[in-house]
């Protein structure tokens, strides 16, 4: 009886030469200028809970401090004068200078953000077609072992028929 000659799997043949799967923090963060990093820190920063708090301490303690000098200087002539008394328009000038500078900061560093969202995102595409098909190899050299397993499987029964008929047509052995 001729066996067919065996062949390897598909997983045999298949070539990893696709490049080594990067890192897009990695890329991004090697690319990035002073600017760009800037950005990121001011964004970091503004959009903070401890700049909230800061700030808003800040903001009062202008107001309560011009309010109490205006106060001071109303009842006694001469006191120290409120540099912005009420309505605030010297703190409502340095808000409108800092919403100035930090709004366009802050889309700096998101449109930066974006960007690298768009690498990350093209980089697991790429990782999950590689993995795909690896996937598929995989798929192919199980069914090629399954293939394999049942051959030798009915190779198996076949010499265990043959092995019974030829038993069965010695006779009983020697007692």
């Amino acid at each position: 009886m001729t066996h067919p000659p065996r062949t390897l799997g598909p997983a045999a043949y298949f070539r990893h030469d696709h490049p080594p799967v990067r890192s897009v923090n990695d890329m991004a963060a090697r690319t990035m200028t002073l600017g760009q990093r800037v950005a990121d820190r001011v964004a970091a920063a503004v959009g903070s809970w401890p700049f909230i708090i800061i700030q808003s301490l800040l903001l009062f303690a202008w107001m309560a401090f011009n309010v109490y000098l205006a106060a001071m200087e109303h009842l006694h002539p001469g006191f120290l004068k409120a540099w912005d008394p009420y309505p605030f328009i010297l703190l409502n000038l340095v808000l409108s200078f800092q919403a100035a500078y930090t709004g366009p900061v802050v889309m700096m560093s998101q449109n930066r953000q974006a960007e690298k969202d768009r690498l990350m995102a093209e980089n697991d595409f790429e990782v999950n077609k590689k993995a795909e098909r690896e996937i598929e190899v995989i798929m192919q050299h199980l069914a090629h072992q399954d293939e394999l397993l049942l051959d030798a499987l009915a190779r198996i029964e076949t010499l265990q028929a043959a092995l019974g008929k030829a038993s069965s047509s010695a006779g009983p052995g020697p007692a």
